[in-house]
């Protein structure tokens, strides 16, 4: 059987719709557009180089890098460097202590949060388990952070999902999707959600388990959401992503997400899907634990597409976590970046 890199069937159910809005935006642009454009990866790195002069970084609509600063002299030096400056009241010491905030006051099941740097707040949001006194705490944590951060309520419940892309079946039962193959010298692999991984060590690529697929499956979860498992036959290893229209996508490298950029991803629920990145560095609070460094996208997921692939392009991005929402009326859905996946485990897309 020959298995594209696709979304696992075993997704989370995530929800948090809403809008109770806490503080309010008071930045505004700083200079006109500049005459060259900076990459993704130069204004990721100018915003963290400016470290507390800057709130971060983000994709425009027509793909112009903005790089927030607090300050005219960090404008200039983000203008010299072929971004567009845009001046904020919050740099990332400013976010970085709300979050903390969050972390140490707020950390209930059900919520998630993150810095938007096109808003310059931390937004928090929470699902429909999250009332009564649990929304109360919430709110008064916001409160005390004054308009640094915005609390937004989503439908649903947020949890792990699982199902998949080219479905991969668990030993004993439970059923996630390969993410993307990857190897390490001669040794060949797939990577999965860690949530998958928990499940068990061994994976088949049919429902009656007759077909061995990998065996020694491991992960991280909760804390990362990210698992790996040795092909039994490194034939089985595809380095394309099924577009579900007959055609792959062969997927060449890695990739850091950044907040705007376009992905698509793919699963054997719903097929393929596209959105874009809202957000990099997300929490979320799942009943099992929370995970933190998660990519949260408008891209929607159902269950049956968790552990499956999230790319741009040719590059992987990340790794199906979580969502809310379907695919008839939208979602929200969260990933485990690759790149740290990739790095954890010294391996390398095929």
């Amino acid at each position: 059987m020959r298995l594209s890199g696709s979304p696992l069937r075993h997704v989370t159910a995530l929800s948090v719709a809403g809008a109770l809005v806490v503080g309010a935006l008071t930045s505004v642009p700083a200079q006109a557009a500049p005459a060259k454009n900076a990459s993704p990866d130069q204004a990721t790195a100018l915003a963290a180089a400016l470290g507390g002069r800057s709130g971060g970084a983000y994709a425009q609509a027509d793909g112009t890098m903005v790089v927030t600063v607090t300050d005219d002299a960090a404008a200039r030096k983000v203008r010299a460097a072929g971004a567009t400056p845009k001046l904020v009241t919050r740099g990332a010491d400013d976010l970085a202590r709300a979050t903390a905030t969050l972390e140490g006051s707020a950390r209930i099941p059900g919520t998630a949060w993150w810095t938007d740097p096109a808003t310059n707040e931390v937004v928090v949001s929470v699902d429909s388990t999250v009332t009564g006194a649990k929304l109360q705490r919430v709110e008064a944590v916001a409160g005390r952070l004054g308009g640094t951060v915005r609390i937004e309520r989503e439908a649903g419940k947020l949890s792990t999902r699982a199902a998949g892309g080219e479905a991969i079946w668990a030993e004993g039962g439970g059923r996630c999707s390969l993410g993307f193959n990857v190897r390490s010298g001669d040794s060949y692999y797939f990577l999965t959600a860690g949530h998958c991984t928990a499940i068990a060590a061994n994976w088949y690529a049919d429902s009656a388990q007759s077909s061995p697929l990998g065996s020694g499956g491991t992960g991280s979860f909760p804390g990362d959401d990210y698992g790996i498992v040795q092909h039994s036959n490194s034939a089985a290893a595809d380095g394309s992503v099924d577009l579900y229209d007959g055609t792959t996508r062969d997927i060449t490298g890695a990739a850091d997400a950044f907040a705007g950029q376009s992905v698509q991803r793919s699963g054997s629920t719903t097929g393929l899907h596209g959105g874009a990145v809202e957000a990099v560095g997300a929490t979320v609070n799942y009943a099992e634990g929370t995970v933190t460094g998660l990519i949260r996208t408008t891209v929607c997921a159902e269950p049956g597409d968790s552990g499956g692939a999230l790319f741009s392009g040719s590059a992987a991005v990340g790794l199906t976590s979580g969502g809310s929402g379907d695919c008839s009326s939208g979602g929200t859905t969260y990933f485990q970046p690759v790149t740290e996946a990739l790095s954890v485990y010294g391996v390398e897309i095929i």
